[in-house]
């Protein structure tokens, strides 16, 4: 059994992804006031949660009570039956040195429901443009710390992280950048989660770190992106595949989950009016670049090939790697 398989095994996003492709637009009926908590990631939330509720919310009578928290909570407070649905911007997590899932985050089934991308975010009045790969590696390991080195001014870089390694933004930043989950950043300033991160940075004009596009896209007039090896963070740039660091957006529920009304409402989330909905809002629904999954597959199998020093199958080349 190859590294791809068994992650896909471990992860349970086979099944999602089977599961994701079948769903029906079948109406969720009347429930009275019936309220279902959604915990997790606030990346998901800013992107098309919110509108997604509302509208579910006028259809079924159902009331969707969102609370953030990040992607972790969204994954283990499904698992713990603290929330009735989750939502995540990276997949469950293994035990250290070990293909096992970890115990907080297992009994889940994680459905694919759109596409997002990590962007770089700098002050609205910086003047860089524009950031390369291999700038970003150099930037998060402490080689660029003046502004003069990404186009700005002569002053000093200020970098905004995630605490801990495990946050969605974090970990994808991990695994696609760096092929490494387990890397060190070396940062001025470390913050909780990602309102924290994206306010400093509208705050400081020296500051930078790394968000959801979703979610920087409502930063716009406070904050901007840069472009990444001259590609725009853009809604087609990103459907293309030409905008590398992309990845999916997940709804989080419980595998052995019975109440109809949840799962009516990931059938919603994934259904032609959820589809529109993103759409709307500018979120890239997953089935509308399916194509990008084997190769979002592949970098997710380097980064935990070399957290388990097991060599990269010849073929398993990511594209930014081919870059």
């Amino acid at each position: 059994m190859n590294l791809v398989t068994r992650l896909l095994i471990t992860s349970g996003v086979a099944a999602a992804l089977a599961s994701s492709l079948l769903l029906a637009a079948a109406p969720a009926g009347s429930a009275g006031t019936k309220t279902l908590k959604w915990a997790g990631c606030g990346i998901s939330k800013a992107a098309f949660m919110h509108e997604m509720a509302a509208a579910y919310e006028k259809k079924t009578g159902i009331k969707i009570d969102l609370v953030g928290g990040g992607a972790t909570k969204g994954i283990r407070q499904v698992s713990s039956k603290e929330a009735n649905i989750g939502g995540t911007c990276r997949h469950v997590i293994e035990k250290e040195n070990s293909m096992m899932t970890h115990e907080q985050e297992r009994r889940v089934q994680l459905t694919p429901v759109a596409w997002d991308a990590l962007t770089v975010i700098v002050h609205k009045d910086n003047p860089a443009t524009n950031i390369t790969m291999q700038q970003m590696r150099d930037l998060f390991e402490g080689k660029i710390t003046n502004w003069k080195q990404l186009g700005g001014k002569d002053a000093p870089v200020e970098l905004y992280v995630r605490k801990g390694k495990v946050s969605g933004v974090g970990r994808t930043l991990r695994e696609l950048v760096f092929n490494d989950y387990d890397k060190e950043f070396v940062a001025k300033h470390v913050v909780d989660s990602t309102g924290p991160l994206e306010r400093a940075i509208i705050e400081n004009p020296n500051g930078i770190g790394v968000t959801g596009v979703s979610s920087a896209r409502k930063l716009k007039g406070k904050a901007k992106m840069l472009a990444l090896d001259g590609k725009e963070p853009s809604y087609e740039n990103i459907k293309s595949g030409q905008y590398l660091l992309y990845r999916p957006l997940y709804v989080v529920t419980a595998m052995d989950e019975k109440d109809p009304a949840i799962k009516n409402f990931v059938q919603f989330v994934s259904s032609d009016e959820g589809k529109a909905i993103m759409r709307s809002v500018g979120t890239v629904p997953y089935e509308d670049a399916i194509n990008l999954w084997l190769t979002y597959l592949d970098q997710q199998n380097k980064a935990l090939a070399n957290r388990l020093h097991i060599d990269e199958p010849a073929q398993g080349k990511s594209r930014a790697a081919r870059k």
